[in-house]
């Protein structure tokens, strides 16, 4: 079950001992109800919790706004990174995402390839984004 706070939420998914941590942010100075538009940032963490060098590829996300609409992003490695991590590194950016509704959710997988030529997919775990505007809902 998703939460529903607006900022300092925590999700983390765990692959292969690599760890990643998301925390999404709703930003109402990059928004506005009149277009419709709502903004968040997320910071991820990529902790390499194991004894293998490995890099990220590229990542696959699914973006799913409140109408069920869905849009996938492939694409080469982070921020324009292919970040390396040895063992017990972690690598750290922040994104953003716009919807044209109050709220919505991402989830995704990072394709890792360690020193060896092995490629294999970590998960990044499914997150919430939710505005002040969103309506509450019990799930």
């Amino acid at each position: 079950m998703l939460s529903r706070a607006w900022k300092n939420s925590m999700y983390r998914a765990v692959t292969r001992q690599i760890e990643v941590t998301v925390e999404p942010n709703y930003m109402p100075e990059r928004s506005s109800e009149k277009e419709p538009l709502y903004f968040w940032s997320y910071t991820i963490v990529i902790t390499n919790a194991g004894s293998e060098t490995v890099q990220l590829r590229t990542r696959h996300w699914i973006i799913t706004d409140a109408t069920g609409r869905t849009q996938e992003v492939r694409g080469e490695g982070v921020v324009g990174e292919q970040p390396t991590l040895g063992p017990g590194e972690h690598f750290q950016y922040t994104s953003g995402v716009p919807l044209p509704t109050s709220s919505g959710f991402m989830t995704g997988r990072y394709q890792m390839e360690t020193d060896r030529g092995e490629r294999f997919e970590i998960d990044i775990p499914a997150f919430s984004l939710d505005s002040p505007q969103a309506k509450r809902t019990l799930n």
